[in-house]
């Protein structure tokens, strides 16, 4: 017998066999918990705020993909307003870990890199955490992993559609 197939396989306790559907919602607010406990440690080792750690990955990947980002993009990306944008451009570059540099073709607009220091600084952070992550979801089967991302999905809309807030 498939020991990943269901809830009555042995590789569960009494609780999931009586109520999976209450098992699943517990376990994503267990993982839900687990997560907002690492981004609160790993802000509190860096001194940055969630905005400053979402922004500098998106930095991140924007460069890494050879796409320049100005602070509209920014403001965009976060759902900030044009000032909050000014402001935490402005804390990222007090702190290192950004440049304000000229747009290559627009000469009046500016663009927003992160230095290499960052980088760094943010692999470190996060690849160890991101390697846990994904050796996980390595494990699963093709299968497995299509359940589980109509699943995620299907809750993503669930608490985001109308009635949901």
């Amino acid at each position: 017998m498939d020991t990943h197939s269901g809830f009555g396989s042995g590789n569960y306790g009494p609780d999931e066999q009586r109520d999976p559907a209450a098992a699943v919602l517990k376990a994503l607010r267990d993982y839900r918990a687990a997560e907002v406990a690492t981004r609160r440690s790993t802000r509190d080792s860096t001194g940055m705020g969630e905005t400053d750690l979402i922004a500098l990955r998106y930095l991140l990947r924007a460069q890494a993909a050879g796409e320049q980002v100005g602070p509209k993009d920014l403001s965009r990306v976060l759902q900030i307003t044009t000032a909050s944008t000014t402001s935490l451009i402005d804390r990222l570059v007090s702190s290192g870990h950004v440049r304000r540099e000229p747009h290559p073709t627009d000469r009046r607009s500016l663009v927003v890199v992160p230095t290499v220091a960052v980088d760094s600084e943010v692999r470190a952070t996060l690849g160890a955490l991101h390697h846990k992550m994904m050796a996980v979801a390595e494990e699963l089967s093709a299968a497995e992993a299509r359940i589980i991302i109509s699943f995620l999905r299907r809750m993503g809309q669930a608490v985001s559609g109308p009635g949901s807030g």
